[in-house]
């Protein structure tokens, strides 16, 4: 179980790091299986972790590092449950709750519970929640965001949504929700909430809130997984707009190794080398696409289309920006929201020019303010247009709200650029 010892401390946070990245919401999914509380699972995960950063500097990386993590989170979790409980409850309640083992160790590192993570987004999605509630409480529980993370997806500030994940916690706890993968009977009124929790995973590694990388593997490949977990759930017919999701993070990931060159630094799509993009997952996803079009146009299934088209043209001058519109056209009706009408306007800026689109722009400043790629977006059309001394002024904003250092580095080159 345990490698060399005396690892040196950066071996070791590095390697604390890569398992909290790819494993923290599996090592909380289990955690929450064996003690039934979303606090106290959390709370011993944490603290698994914080004890690993000085023990596995004397004894080693451990070879099963998640299982390390689990086990320890395990122990602490007893720990906890022994001061809260008086001495003659204590021991039924932990025969109970299966924390003792009673004949043999469970395998942590086992994959044969592939829907741990399921579950736990099924209990997180529980209609008695408020829907946004739902979708902020599974990234923060699964996908490990930090308050701040989340609360940038909502664009609302980081205090509110620290108040809205304790409340959620809180009343799943009261009501006593179940943790389980509702019958198919059930299943309809979470498919929602589960699709755009799988989603918003996606997105946040597709595009991280922090760090020196835009890309987050982990986090796409994790999203990925979910969805394709969840069609086969949902098999033999499964809702379009479960297929379109994952037909859309394929096509998505299918560009990441062409998304960051040989320094880390984002390559913007119309630049990128597309024979590096993942033409077997593109060839995988496209059948998905039009099966999921034949049930109809959802929200998933228009942008799934909006990527076939990125995804099918051989040269960036070759995509069909006419048809990128109209698609938007249609997403916009269906589902109106200010990020909609943003990536409307850049399709329009190529289909038409960027002065139509930086009218329809300036009409969204009051809504997206404090949004980055706003900012970013206008900067571009103004340089593209040949005003220089405002694309300057919305560089330098997006600059101080940009939080990711792939992006940042681009939005400085940009800045240089454009300035006298």
């Amino acid at each position: 179980m345990t490698g060399m010892a005396s690892t040196s401390k950066s071996d070791v946070a590095q390697a604390i790091a890569s398992v909290y990245r790819a494993e923290w919401g599996r090592i909380v999914a289990i955690l929450i299986r064996l003690v039934g509380d979303f606090d106290l699972a959390e709370e011993a995960a944490q603290e698994a972790f914080a004890a690993a950063v000085n023990q596995w500097q004397s004894t080693g990386i451990p070879g099963l590092p998640r299982a390390w993590i689990i086990r320890t989170a395990r122990y602490k979790a007893i720990d906890r449950l022994r001061r809260r409980t008086r001495l003659t409850e204590k021991l039924e309640w932990y025969s109970a709750s299966g924390l003792i083992p009673s004949s043999e160790e469970p395998t942590y590192d086992s994959d044969e519970i592939p829907d741990d993570r399921l579950r736990l987004i099924f209990t997180c999605c529980h209609p008695a929640l408020a829907i946004e509630t739902q979708v902020a409480l599974t990234l923060r529980m699964l996908g490990g965001l930090e308050t701040d993370e989340i609360a940038r997806a909502f664009l609302v500030p980081p205090a509110t949504m620290a108040q809205r994940l304790v409340r959620a916690k809180r009343k799943i706890r009261d009501a006593g929700i179940p943790y389980k993968v509702p019958e198919t009977t059930d299943l309809s009124p979470r498919i929602g909430a589960v699709l755009t929790v799988i989603y918003l995973i996606f997105n946040e590694g597709y595009a991280a809130t922090k760090g020196d990388s835009i890309v987050r593997a982990d986090l796409c490949t994790e999203a990925i997984r979910l969805g394709q977990l969840l069609r086969q759930l949902m098999a033999p017919h499964p809702p379009s707009e479960v297929t379109a999701l994952v037909a859309l993070m394929l096509l998505h990931d299918a560009r990441r190794a062409a998304r960051l060159d040989k320094a880390g630094d984002l390559v913007l799509l119309e630049d990128q080398d597309r024979s590096r993009w993942n033409h077997h997952q593109i060839a995988e996803a496209l059948p998905l696409v039009e099966e999921a079009l034949r049930g109809g146009t959802g929200v998933y299934a228009l942008q799934a289309a909006i990527a076939a088209l990125h995804c099918q043209a051989v040269r960036a001058e070759d995509t069909d920006w006419v048809q990128i519109v109209r698609l938007y056209d249609v997403l916009e009706r269906l589902q109106p929201s200010p990020i909609v009408a943003l990536n409307r306007a850049v399709a329009i800026a190529m289909a038409d020019s960027p002065q139509a689109a930086l009218t329809l722009i300036d009409r969204l400043a009051a809504e997206l303010d404090s949004y980055h790629l706003f900012h970013a977006t206008r900067a571009d059309l103004l340089r593209r247009v040949g005003a220089l001394q405002e694309a300057t002024h919305r560089y330098t904003r997006s600059l101080e709200l940009a939080t990711n250092e792939s992006e940042r580095r681009f939005l400085e080159r940009r800045l240089r650029e454009v300035q006298p």
